[in-house]
């Protein structure tokens, strides 16, 4: 996972870990969130335990159908920001549509981020290839991320259709091959 001795370690980016995509009946709920949701906490943990950077980026519609006071858009409990942990709402599907993470991205060297969470094919997609273009380094944990049932066809072929999407604009790799190389970063 270490490019070079002299790389921070890599930023966990929890994208979009918001109850409304466990919440059965919604239009955007996930069907195999608890699987990957399960992956995120155990990268979470390797993250807090090592004390690594922490990112949490969270969708917010702008839309006059959005209600603020609703509580679909809270973190999942397990997933919550902790003191000291970064926090980025975003708009848009790339984070990048937030000009905090922007200001952010652009201040620090040697950037690399893991992503892992929701919203595979809004949030992770478009950050992923917003981040491509402007230099910056992306991993995507493709067991640790997910997406809203397609509205036609198989939801696992979807999912490995839009991962592959991906792969041309960030690297691509599983959860326990992370966690199996995160051993050269902690020492």
């Amino acid at each position: 996972m270490l490019v070079s001795i002299t790389d921070d370690p890599p930023i966990l980016v929890c994208t979009d870990l918001q109850v409304e995509y466990l919440t059965p009946g919604r239009r955007h709920v996930i069907l195999d969130g608890e699987v990957a949701t399960a992956r995120c906490l155990e990268l979470l943990t390797l993250w807090r335990d090592n004390l690594w950077p922490v990112m949490h980026l969270k969708r917010i519609a702008q839309a006059a159908w959005f209600n603020p006071a609703s509580r679909l858009t809270d973190w999942i409990a397990e997933a919550k920001p902790r003191p000291g942990e970064m926090t980025f709402e975003h708009p848009l599907p790339s984070a990048y549509s937030s000009s905090r993470f922007v200001d952010y991205m652009s201040n620090i060297r040697n950037v690399r981020c893991v992503l892992a969470g929701f919203s595979l094919d809004e949030t992770v997609l478009a950050t992923a290839i917003d981040g491509f273009h402007r230099s910056h380094r992306f991993q995507v944990v493709a067991d640790a991320v997910a997406c809203r049932q397609p509205g036609t066809g198989d939801a696992a072929a979807y999912k490995h259709a839009v991962v592959n999407v991906i792969g041309n604009f960030a690297t691509i790799q599983s959860s326990a091959e992370l966690i199996r190389t995160s051993g050269a970063v902690a020492v």
